[in-house]
């Protein structure tokens, strides 16, 4: 029985990891990621809502322009 445990788990492992290769190699490197720089910002929802009656909701604001976004991560001390 263990054999085929061990084959069973093989042909599951290689589906998944031929799936994943057909994804990466559909959706390839030109597939534009994040968004295009400029003025403004991109504002992100998180909702978080247990089922007791607790939770959270919170919005991010994302600047646009790279040089804002990374002055976001000078500690305090360093700023100018």
């Amino acid at each position: 029985m263990t054999t085929l445990a061990t084959i069973l788990a093989g042909i599951i492992l290689a589906i998944l990891v031929a799936r994943a290769w057909w994804i990466m190699r559909a959706e390839g490197p030109g597939r534009p990621r994040g968004v295009d720089p400029g003025k403004g910002y991109t504002e992100i929802e998180s909702q978080y809502f247990s089922g007791l009656g607790g939770g959270s909701q919170m919005t991010t604001r994302v600047p646009k322009d790279p040089q804002e976004y990374a002055r976001a991560f000078v500690p305090r001390k360093d700023k100018q």
